[in-house]
């Protein structure tokens, strides 16, 4: 990584000689201006304007706008003179506990290498005291034609140096709570800590740029000839009427999305996805509509020969065959009897 300051750190009466390094980039996809008529670049050109010329970076300086519009010019030869101790030194002022830092604070960040073998030692040393007292070391420092303010801490093997902006910078938030006076109920409380709960935890590592992936798809697109991807239609929110609806809604959601089960349900095993699956229920139907129609289609003589047999099968300890030939035996009998009947009475007669 390229330095871009080099300069010591003042600990005390030690000095530690270093190089700052940027620890972050940016991956973000910057544009240029062009003509949409025939796309060529829109360049920004330095004139002065009371000569109405472009002028070159060599005849660019620094000067100061009072307040009556004056120019004040101030030289490299002005700044040059400041009573600036910390031009070349990080100035380490005090030690305090992490937590007393306001995240508002922090702006850039940057690593400090230690620079040269005669670094190692003492380097290694403000390492490792910071490490044993879990503090932070505050620090000033000078950086691009300013005085600054930082903190020093480990990270890894390597101690880092945030940014700081200095207190008077930051401002109070007056005027962004609300104003009106509302009463937050311990249910409403409860829920908020299920919904926290059910989200969990989340390593940054997993965390991506998603508006970035999706402009280098459509850049990607546009370079090839194709139709840009189309983004998704956004979920349509209503107005939140029941806050307390709104909280349930979300702990369910949030339960589901992650595989768990809901609360009022524990008892039943959710399937795959926590849908139904579709050929069970088409076995239920079937099974019902088979039902319904068996019944149906028995005939009386059939239900009277089933208890006939069932009958019959009280009685003996038989096969099944010989009890089917009885109640054919016994229905023949039932049949010629009236033929007899019949022939008698003519004789008679």
């Amino acid at each position: 990584m390229r330095s871009i300051w080099n300069g010591a750190i003042s600990f005390g009466l030690v000095s530690i000689p270093i190089k700052l390094v940027n620890a972050t980039e940016s991956h973000s996809i910057s544009f240029r201006q062009v003509h949409t008529e025939d796309n060529g670049r829109i360049r920004y050109r330095k004139v002065c304007e009371l000569e109405e010329r472009e002028v070159t970076q060599a005849e660019i300086g620094k000067a100061y706008e009072d307040a009556d519009g004056t120019m004040i010019p101030i030289t490299d030869e002005d700044l040059s003179h400041l009573p600036l101790p910390t031009a070349r030194t990080i100035e380490i002022v005090a030690f305090v506990p992490a937590d007393r830092i306001d995240p508002l604070q922090m702006d850039a960040a940057y690593y400090l290498a230690a620079s040269g073998a005669p670094a190692a030692k003492p380097y290694t040393l403000l390492r490792e005291a910071l490490k044993r007292s879990h503090k932070v070391a505050i620090a000033k420092y000078a950086l691009r034609g300013r005085e600054r303010l930082g903190m020093l801490r480990v990270v890894g093997d390597a101690i880092a140096m945030h940014g700081l902006l200095w207190p008077d910078e930051v401002r109070a938030p007056e005027g962004v709570a609300p104003d009106a006076q509302v009463t937050v109920r311990d249910k409403e409380l409860d829920l908020a800590d299920a919904l926290m709960d059910t989200l969990g935890e989340v390593d940054l590592k997993d965390l991506h740029d998603e508006y970035r992936e999706a402009l280098e798809e459509v850049i990607a697109a546009k370079a090839a000839g194709e139709v840009p991807p189309e983004a998704p239609e956004p979920a349509t929110g209503g107005k939140v009427l029941d806050l307390m609806a709104a909280l349930e809604k979300s702990v369910r959601e949030a339960r589901e999305s992650r595989g768990a089960e809901p609360a009022e349900h524990a008892e039943v095993t959710p399937l795959a996805a926590g849908r139904p699956a579709p050929k069970p229920a088409g076995g239920r139907k079937s099974t019902s509509t088979t039902a319904k129609k068996t019944p149906a289609k028995k005939t009386p003589a059939a239900r009277k020969s089933t208890s006939k047999t069932a009958q019959s099968t009280k009685k003996t300890t038989t096969a099944k065959s010989p009890s089917r030939s009885t109640a054919a035996t016994a229905k023949t009998p039932a049949k010629k009897t009236p033929a007899k009947k019949t022939a008698s009475r003519k004789r008679s007669a």
